[in-house]
């Protein structure tokens, strides 16, 4: 069945453990974006939700860190994280082993994966469930996207991998919804934790909402870690997206940079509607 939606979220940690730290103002905000993206969400009737993640070291480290991984089981647990810090309590996430092994065996055909029967959700996934499918109901395939170090994967695999995934959901009866998370200007676990470059962000945010490819792919790696900190790598979820929803508009919904969650926090759906 195709795809029955597409988004993309911020999943910065402080969204949740330092919510009280926020711009009461611009808390709320953010809350009902998210509740929008939500609504949204449920509205698609998804029977399951595939979320493109950037890991952060939790289940790969760089002894063993795939470019590309889907997760392949009936549950999952999160956050890995201690929660009185993240601000979410340990839980089970359904998954769907089944679905899982059918999408993983079709992105196969066209693109490298790894996949994994045991997977901690880190923050990454975690905050985006806490706030769109806070019950915990709806299955998860997981799927990341190596955005830590080197060797990362070029920007056009990326693009591919979104492909690839899109092919796969279409070709299940399951509805399947999808969504990518990550940063994308931001210095995380450094110095310049709380900057935010809003002029570079906005710029990537007109390139994605346009389906861009050209200017989505011709960022470089160099220039975004100068411009944007290493936490840009993390456009590669947003990038994955695009490819699965090639020649669709996007709407960014909210963008607002809120320094104490250090991230520019965004939500944005795209109008699968259009061919």
């Amino acid at each position: 069945m195709p795809l029955v939606f597409a988004g993309v979220c911020s999943h910065a940690p402080g969204i949740v453990g330092r919510a009280d730290q926020a711009d009461p103002l611009a808390k709320q905000r953010l809350d009902a974006a998210f509740r929008d993206l939500r609504l949204q969400l449920e509205a698609s009737q998804p029977d399951a939700l595939i979320v493109v993640a950037a890991e952060h070291f939790a289940n790969f480290f760089m002894n063993n860190m795939p470019s590309f991984a889907m997760g392949l089981a009936d549950y999952y647990e999160g956050p890995i994280e201690n929660p009185e810090w993240l601000g979410i309590e340990k839980t089970r996430i359904p998954g769907n082993r089944s679905l899982s092994e059918r999408l993983i065996s079709k992105v196969m055909e066209r693109s490298d994966v790894s996949y994994a029967e045991e997977w901690k959700f880190d923050h990454g996934i975690m905050v985006p469930l806490h706030f769109l499918t806070p019950q915990y109901e709806l299955p998860i395939v997981p799927a990341n996207i190596n955005c830590q170090g080197p060797p990362l994967a070029p920007l056009h695999r990326a693009w591919e991998f979104g492909q690839a995934l899109r092919e796969a959901a279409d070709s299940v009866p399951e509805r399947v919804a999808l969504i990518g998370t990550g940063g994308i200007s931001h210095w995380p676990a450094t110095p310049d934790s709380g900057k935010i470059n809003e002029v570079w962000d906005r710029e990537f945010l007109n390139h994605w909402s346009k389906c861009d490819k050209e200017s989505l792919l011709a960022y470089s790696d160099s220039q975004a870690y100068m411009d944007a900190g290493q936490g840009a790598f993390e456009i590669r979820t947003f990038i994955a997206v695009s490819g699965a929803t090639e020649g669709c508009p996007a709407t960014v919904h909210f963008y607002e940079p809120i320094p104490i969650f250090a991230v520019g926090c965004t939500t944005a759906t795209v109008d699968l509607s259009v061919p």
